[in-house]
């Protein structure tokens, strides 16, 4: 179902979502167009609930029956999350990742959807609607970056090196004490750090092989599910905090992504071990 023209095409989607609906809202919102769902620093603007319907309604006439699973719908209908385990094809969406961003008129800011099958991520896109272009992994077909005019270049993690000389971004915002503290101490071990507060732009830094390592604690799907395929179509390595494979389906238990699975080791180890 998702070769390369069908990739493409859904891409488009996002593309043309962004120009239309979230382009000519970025520093144009007025005070009612913003809204906080569970507390000051989780925001939602008029820019991702009208470009989810947009990008929703042209998946469904695309892949008629497929299920939607998008971060402002979920929030209207928390039954939604849990029908992703046995939907024969679903779409999680992310229409703005980094809406506070968006609304500081910073930007930074992606839009993101991975399609799933019986809970396994297929196919995953990660949109710059500044840059136009688009991060873009199918399952066993690696992961590529596609500019509007069509032209391909691969993604490839960068290669292993010792955590003083790593690039890493570690969000320690919902972690619990007194692992946050501990975290936040060690963050000095790597050789720099970088938070752009936007999960797409993270992926897309790590997958293009300008950063080495990812930590985050909670971890929507819409948040992860595309960005998670891309770092392993392009060769990274990436587990929940246990060591157990990331899934959809699980919104705890934290996610380390790195180049290869020694890393990964030593980066868990570094980090949370007391």
């Amino acid at each position: 179902m998702f070769d390369r023209a069908t990739l493409t095409e859904v891409a488009s989607l996002l593309r043309e979502a962004a120009r239309t609906e979230i382009l000519p809202r970025f520093r144009r919102l007025g005070a009612d167009g913003i809204r906080a769902k569970n507390g000051p620093f989780d925001l939602v603007t008029d820019a991702d609930e009208i470009a989810e319907r947009r990008i929703a309604a042209a998946l469904e006439a695309r892949f008629p029956g497929c299920l939607i699973v998008g971060e402002e719908g979920c929030a209207a209908d928390p039954s939604l999350l849990p029908r992703l385990a046995g939907a024969p094809l679903a779409f999680i969406l992310d229409p703005v990742d980094g809406t506070a961003n968006f609304v500081a008129g910073v930007p930074l800011f992606g839009v993101m959807a991975a399609a799933v099958r019986h809970g396994e991520i297929v196919a995953g896109w990660i949109h710059d609607p500044f840059v136009d272009d688009t991060a873009i992994a199918a399952a066993g077909q690696g992961a590529w970056l596609e500019d509007a005019a069509g032209a391909r270049t691969t993604l490839r993690v960068a290669p292993a090196r010792p955590l003083e000389q790593m690039k890493a971004s570690i969000s320690f915002r919902y972690l619990p004490e007194p692992l946050r503290q501990r975290v936040a101490c060690r963050m000095p071990r790597f050789g720099a750090h970088f938070e752009y507060h936007c999960a797409a732009h993270a992926y897309r830094v790590v997958t293009a092989g300008h950063a080495h390592v990812l930590l985050f604690n909670r971890t929507m799907p819409w948040d992860h599910a595309a960005g998670w395929l891309l770092h392993r179509e392009s060769g990274g390595y990436a587990a929940r905090f246990d060591g157990s494979p990331y899934s959809v389906l699980e919104t705890t238990g934290g996610l380390i992504a790195a180049p290869d699975r020694e890393t990964w080791e030593a980066v868990r180890a570094t980090m949370l071990d007391p």
